[in-house]
């Protein structure tokens, strides 16, 4: 009898959150900030190369992986300790990568290359460069593993590289300063933040065309200050967290009406978002504030703000 009490009992209490640890970039100050995501808290804060954007964390999560742009590196740190244990061969001025599916490569955007590099983490050796559009910086691989999409502010598109024949098999003409993009979990949509274009492009996969733009207003904000940056979708992929830049907004958008469900505001600047690891809350990395957003993604408003280091632009999420 005391044993089905106390599961009845079990099965009645509320099942607790589950606390994330949050990796910030801060671009202007050199450093990372470790956040204690239950406390909202800054537990450590590290030096890192010169001017650190791009961030994640290893699929074994030994380490985070950061873009150290002046650097001319990815930085290998041990998350235990916040030591550099490695700077791998990225090519000129990385800014933002994406990890392999299998979590053996990363795919970086080489900005002053004008190149994608791809490192294999086993050897920390380049495995192969490929060429790409002026001025890359998003960058995504597809769930298929069959394509990394990178974007080219300064060209205006995306390249599709084939991962199978390691060459660019295309390009898609997108809005002016395509920054960051995102494949959907199913894999038949890119989304892409066009910055000074204002608007987030909907790519379909399969043919490798434009099929929707999504534009934003926000009432009291001009329309020249929305400039969407960084997206995230939930881990149901029912929704789009989008970066909106200089609106300092986050919008949260319905993929399957393609719909903005709410716009919540944040600190200045956004630049990137994460979701935490329940899927109960995002994060933006607030670049001219100084600061994260804690967002409750059900109420769509900010229940917290976490101060970090100078000009946050890139956030990781590790449980």
């Amino acid at each position: 009898m005391k044993r089905l009490l106390w599961a009845a009992m079990a099965s009645a209490m509320p099942v607790p959150a589950i606390a994330d640890t949050l990796y910030v970039s801060n671009e202007r100050g050199d450093s990372v900030s470790v956040i204690d995501g239950a406390t909202r808290t800054v537990l450590a804060t590290w030096d890192v190369g010169g001017r650190p954007r791009g961030i994640t964390v290893s699929k074994d999560g030994r380490y985070v992986y950061l873009c150290a742009s002046l650097d001319h590196a990815v930085q290998v740190i041990d998350r235990v300790s916040g030591k550099l244990v490695a700077e791998l061969p990225s090519g000129e001025d990385p800014e933002q990568f994406s990890l392999s599916r299998d979590g053996g490569t990363l795919f970086v955007a080489n900005e002053n290359d004008a190149a994608l590099t791809a490192i294999d983490l086993s050897s920390r050796t380049v495995a192969f460069q490929v060429a790409v559009g002026g001025e890359p910086e998003g960058v995504a691989q597809s769930p298929d593993e069959r394509w990394v999409a990178v974007t080219s502010e300064e060209d205006n598109v995306v390249t599709w590289i084939d991962l199978s024949t390691r060459t660019a098999a295309g390009e898609t003409a997108t809005e002016m300063r395509p920054r960051h993009v995102e494949f959907t979990a199913d894999g038949r949509q890119l989304w892409i933040a066009a910055e000074i274009g204002g608007v987030v492009q909907i790519a379909d996969v399969a043919s490798r065309t434009i099929t929707d733009t999504l534009r934003f207003e926000i009432e009291g904000v001009a329309a020249h200050r929305i400039l969407p940056c960084g997206i995230r979708f939930t881990h149901d992929g029912k929704t789009a967290i989008v970066a909106l830049g200089r609106a300092d907004h986050v919008a949260l958008v319905d993929v399957a009406s393609r719909k903005v469900r709410a716009y919540v505001p944040v600190g200045r600047r956004v630049w990137h978002v994460a979701v935490s690891a329940d899927g109960r809350h995002a994060y933006s990395a607030n670049g001219l504030s100084n600061n994260v957003s804690v967002i409750d993604l059900d109420m769509a408003k900010v229940v917290g703000t976490v101060p970090v280091g100078s000009a946050p632009w890139g956030i990781a999420i590790a449980p």
